[in-house]
């Protein structure tokens, strides 16, 4: 591709040539005004709008000759960069909804896991998973080569990790999974999670000072629980004991995106219980995500706070796809809702006790005789705190959603 510079000369030639045409024809009618609006108008555009012109055409003939570029904002901020291995933090400057400040372990240095096993919760080896996620410096993790790591207990995180898989296939499966527990600022990015079990009722550290005892865990996949600037990016879940991703106690800035969730039952709860009011504080973004095969309920389903579902594929759901109790906001836009052909779940929400909160459906693409049934204000202030992004057209959820879930990433190649 031509460089700016080598491209100015043609960019004068075009501005000029623009210039002359539209003073050689007083008629002619201005950039945006059709001949009738124009027909009174004697003057001409100046000159420094019509090079602006030129200059925006120049610059968007440039961003369409590139093919990497897919619409969705997440992926076209880093996937184009061939040498992403070198530059695997940019990532942490491309979030966006309500956990786009999550950093992760940008300001810290790499770790590198070089061994999959997890033999001791309590007295974890340098080079595993569980080793680098308890440290209290800032952490870029990454992994040596493709792993299964089967979790003898809840892998518990301390503050300002990232967990990138990127360039291995990393699967935490089989085992417990992780706990993200009165932190703040984790990324979790291009890994398999699935077959989580309960476990616990033993002793697990949780930092490089401190282990303590942990009671029976649910057997989710992911856990967040009383945290914040939490964003999980382009992992695959499924088939865990209870939740794939569960956000209760007052946890908040999270978003969750570009992720794959099949074969599961309860897919995501927002939101601790109906009396737990802390959770009134809430702000999650759920979007580029694709809900797929076997999937039930809860995707998600939400208490008390403000949650924006934005441009997500649900091409399946057995029950229904959003769900909520407790007074929530949930602001739906420009997602694709495919019902399932049974004529009793055809409906995208289910308003669990009553039809309190405000639920509104903006610009969804309802197929199959999807319907989503709203409730509250139609154009309550609350939607400002559920409105945390631009949502794009319904129409393109299929592109910008079809690199959901873990990526194929290799070194010298854009992902």
């Amino acid at each position: 591709m031509a460089s700016r510079q080598a491209l100015q000369p043609l960019f004068l030639l075009l501005a000029v040539f623009f210039i002359k045409l539209v003073m050689a024809e007083s008629i002619r009618t201005p950039f945006n005004m059709t001949k009738a609006e124009n027909s009174d108008k004697s003057h001409v555009e100046k000159p420094e709008l019509v090079v602006q012109m030129v200059e925006r055409s120049l610059n968007n003939s440039k961003r369409k000759l590139s093919s990497c570029e897919t619409g969705n904002p997440i992926d076209d901020c880093w996937r184009c960069d061939p040498n992403w291995v070198n530059n695997r933090k940019r990532l942490a400057d491309c979030a966006i909804g309500f956990g786009k400040n999550a950093i992760g372990g940008k300001n810290g240095r790499f770790y590198i896991v070089t061994d999959p096993n997890d033999d001791d919760p309590v007295n974890p080896r340098p080079g595993t998973l569980r080793h680098a996620v308890i440290q209290t410096e800032p952490l870029w993790i990454i992994f040596q080569k493709d792993m299964v790591i089967q979790l003898k207990e809840e892998l518990i995180m301390n503050s300002y990790k990232t967990i990138d898989g990127r360039g291995a296939n990393v699967h935490i499966a089989n085992g417990a999974c992780i706990t993200i527990q009165y932190v703040t600022n984790i990324i979790i990015h291009g890994v398999h999670i699935h077959d989580c079990k309960p476990a616990g009722n033993t002793n697990v550290r949780s930092s490089p000072t401190h282990y303590g005892f942990r009671t029976k865990s649910d057997g989710d996949g992911i856990s967040i629980f009383g945290s914040s600037a939490i964003w999980v990016d382009h992992c695959s879940l499924s088939s865990c004991a209870d939740g794939l991703i569960d956000a209760i106690m007052g946890s908040t800035a999270i978003t969750i995106s570009n992720s794959f969730f099949t074969h599961h039952d309860k897919v995501m709860l927002l939101g601790h219980s109906d009396a737990y009011t802390e959770d009134v504080k809430m702000q999650v973004t759920v979007a580029f995500n694709h809900f797929g095969e076997g999937l039930v309920q809860r995707m998600p389903r939400c208490r008390h706070g403000y949650f924006h579902v934005v441009n997500n594929d649900y091409t399946h759901w057995e029950m229904y796809a959003i769900g909520g109790s407790a007074n929530p906001t949930i602001n739906s836009q420009g997602n694709r809702f495919l019902a399932p052909d049974y004529r009793f779940h055809k409906e995208v929400t289910k308003h669990q006790d009553s039809t309190e909160g405000n639920w509104r459906s903006v610009g969804d693409l309802m197929l199959n005789g999807a319907f989503f049934t709203a409730s509250g204000a139609k154009e309550s202030s609350s939607y400002a705190k559920a409105s945390s992004m631009a949502a794009r057209p319904s129409s393109i959820v299929g592109s910008i959603t079809a690199s959901s879930g873990v990526l194929t990433c290799r070194k010298g190649s854009s992902c």
